[in-house]
């Protein structure tokens, strides 16, 4: 059953994976870095879908693991979405990471080349990413009933959606830097990678110790929420009110809302 689990998992963050690879390209297709109005609309999309994917398919599935094993909902859920977001708040004090459009390194100091920082800043968004979706393919594949996959689709194809738009937002402004295509498209790539590594990683971890599921669903729920909330809903409003950034938000949330009950 674990191998099952691992390969429907390898398949889902592949794809998001690709989905990354394939957005850093673009920078073989322009010249010019994005606007600050694209990246706004691409960050707030990103935004929207997480919260989305974070609350349909990470917190409710872990209610109902929870509710299912008989035993309560508030310490497996809440306990776990705890310790994720003050997990991703511990990477993002101790690792150094350089977001884009920023000159302020974050995290503990260290002379790093400044795209290998960009480069971490985009990993540590796609960690929780990369959990979330091993995790869905994970208990679709020992679900029986034909939605159980279908919501591990539609949550591959949501982060997929915001995928593409990120891994171009690291290829493009590092070109634009003067970095060459080649390089720029590899550092875009690179940050993609982490998805099937933590992916695969969960679920053996959530495999190998029982009751565990609710917890590491609850945990990839947390960690994608603090992503949201100290990354990417700021960057989207980029220091002054923005409609643009606003409606990006809602439109990602609800389009990942409606993959998920639609599909799911």
């Amino acid at each position: 059953m674990l191998q099952r689990e691992l390969l429907y998992a390898a398949m889902g963050t592949g794809f998001t994976c690709l989905a990354t690879v394939l957005g850093a390209a673009m920078v073989f297709c322009f010249r010019k870095d994005m606007s600050h109005l694209t990246q706004k609309v691409f960050l707030g999309f990103a935004a929207g879908v997480m919260t989305a994917a974070a609350v349909w398919s990470l917190l409710i599935p872990a209610m109902e693991m929870a509710e299912a094993a008989g035993g309560g909902i508030l310490l497996p859920v809440g306990g776990g979405f705890v310790l994720g977001g003050a997990c991703l708040m511990l990477l993002d004090g101790l690792l150094p990471h350089l977001h884009i459009g920023s000159d302020r390194p974050e995290g503990l100091a260290a002379h790093w080349k400044r795209t290998t920082m960009i480069v971490l800043a985009v990993t540590l968004h796609n960690i929780p990413e990369g959990m979330a979706v091993g995790l869905s393919f994970s208990v679709a594949a020992q679900d029986p009933a034909p939605g159980a996959l279908a919501g591990a689709v539609a949550l591959a194809i949501g982060m997929g959606l915001q995928n593409f738009p990120e891994g171009a937002a690291v290829s493009l402004p590092m070109k634009a830097q003067g970095v060459g295509s080649g390089k720029a498209f590899l550092c875009g790539a690179a940050s993609g990678v982490v998805e099937p590594i933590f992916g695969l990683l969960t679920v053996l971890i959530a495999g190998s110790v029982t009751g565990i599921m609710p917890w590491v669903l609850s945990f990839a729920a947390g960690a994608m929420i603090y992503v949201v909330v100290e990354e990417l809903i700021p960057e989207a409003q980029l220091g002054e009110h923005s409609h643009a950034g606003t409606i990006s938000v809602m439109t990602g949330f609800l389009i990942m809302m409606l993959l998920d009950v639609v599909l799911g």
